[in-house]
């Protein structure tokens, strides 16, 4: 088979950077992005607070007593967006496939291009190309696969490019930190020291059945990718630009508890859709059809948001608004429009520590026992609502028949 060529990018401190684009007064100065509350939380830090201990995610509180010469700005989603959609845009007009991992990272497949110029040169005008034009800093990493791409950007970093030439990936990886590696999270680095591996060469000399008697099965994978093995295919971007459900009753309704436990299942199950594929809404919509066919719908636009707490009300506000005839129900349906890619970062300007905690906690065990394993008490009995597929995964979208309840 072939070597494959696999190029990934990140903007540099990409909150921190499009302040700094907007305001030349904070280059060079300890910058900190995030929630301004009491309870808020960091959303990116600029490298000169790193020095004194702040990173991404924790309390702003512990923030801004770690470092308290920072300027603390709240930020704002929309203008991160639009950057984001710039840099989007160029790498789209250059690279023939590519991934967007996230608002500020993205993966391209650049196999066979040597065909017509050099790999590496072509990697390195696209990063001077996004630089020049976007105006903000950028690294890569270039080797054979996704993992290891992804751990040369972290080590090229700031603004800077490295490339892993085919044959030199477990030399390149061996010196450093297995913290580095994808999926190493605290938990993880904490079993691993305790038992004396700190660096991936010792992970790289052990037989993979040790490592998968200590962790289980995803050591099999940590010990694969500390080996620079990684088959991880590139996931072909497509942006999506709303996510809905729809619930046709098996009987015409007006039973409002039903109808409300639907609503409410309905917009957590959307909700959890946006936070497990990264992405926040703008637009919140709810449709009634009744049972005379004739069909209603109202939208609000709202801060962009992943979160049930705020989306939910939003929902319920909406039918409450537009559910006036008191005639029978056939039909009712919510949407999430005006999506936009972000790292549930974004919400961090907004919301508390505890509220973030909670989400990652419920969406954890989601993730692992099904989308039902955790459920509101008043969507009970609504069992049949929601995915079982990443409706971001890149994939055009799939058209659902109406599925009776």
């Amino acid at each position: 088979m072939k070597n494959k060529s696999i190029l990934h990018l990140d903007l540099d401190a990409f909150f921190v950077s499009v302040e700094r684009k907007q305001n030349s007064e904070l280059n060079g100065k300890p910058l900190i992005v995030g929630g301004m509350g009491d309870r808020g939380v960091v959303a990116a830090c600029s490298y000169e607070t790193r020095k004194f201990g702040v990173h991404s995610g924790m309390a702003m509180k512990v923030a801004r007593q770690l470092c308290p010469q920072a300027t603390v700005i709240k930020g704002n989603a929309s203008t991160y967006t639009k950057h984001s959609k710039e840099v989007t845009e160029i790498i789209k007009n250059q690279v023939p496939s590519f991934e967007k991992a996230s608002v500020d990272e993205f993966y391209a497949d650049l196999s066979g291009m040597d065909k017509f110029f050099g790999i590496n040169q072509f990697a390195s005008e696209l990063r001077q190309t996004i630089i020049k034009e976007s105006g903000l800093p950028i690294s890569f990493g270039l080797s054979q696969n996704k993992v290891v791409s992804k751990i040369a950007t972290g080590e090229a970093k700031p603004n800077a490019e490295i490339i892993i030439p085919h044959g030199n990936e477990k030399i390149f990886l061996a010196p450093l930190s297995v913290n580095k590696i994808p999926m190493v999270g605290n938990k993880t680095f904490q079993k691993l020291l305790n038992l004396g591996v700190r660096e991936i060469k010792t992970i790289q000399e052990m037989p993979v059945e040790m490592l998968e008697s200590v962790l289980g099965k995803a050591g099999r994978t940590i010990w694969k990718r500390a080996n620079g093995l990684d088959d991880t295919p590139i996931i072909p971007y497509h942006e999506r630009k709303s996510i809905s459900t729809e619930r046709t009753f098996g009987r015409d309704t007006i039973d409002m508890v039903r109808l409300h436990a639907t609503l409410v299942a309905m917009a957590e199950s959307l909700a959890y859709q946006l936070r497990r594929g990264n992405k926040l809404t703008s637009v919140v919509s709810v449709k009634i059809r009744y049972s005379d066919y004739q069909t209603h719908s109202k939208q609000v636009k709202i801060s962009y948001t992943s979160a049930d707490h705020i989306l939910i009300p939003k929902v319920e506000m909406l039918f409450k608004q537009l559910y006036s005839r008191r005639l029978l129900i056939r039909l009712i349906g919510v949407k999430f429009s005006g999506l936009v890619g972000g790292n549930y970062q974004i919400n961090l300007f907004d919301d508390s520590e505890e509220m973030l905690n909670l989400y990652n906690s419920i969406d954890k065990i989601k993730e692992r026992f099904g989308e039902h394993s955790v459920m509101r008490a008043v969507t009970m009995g609504t069992k049949t609502i929601g995915r079982m597929g990443n409706p971001f995964n890149g994939e055009p979208p799939i058209v659902l028949a109406h599925r009776k309840q």
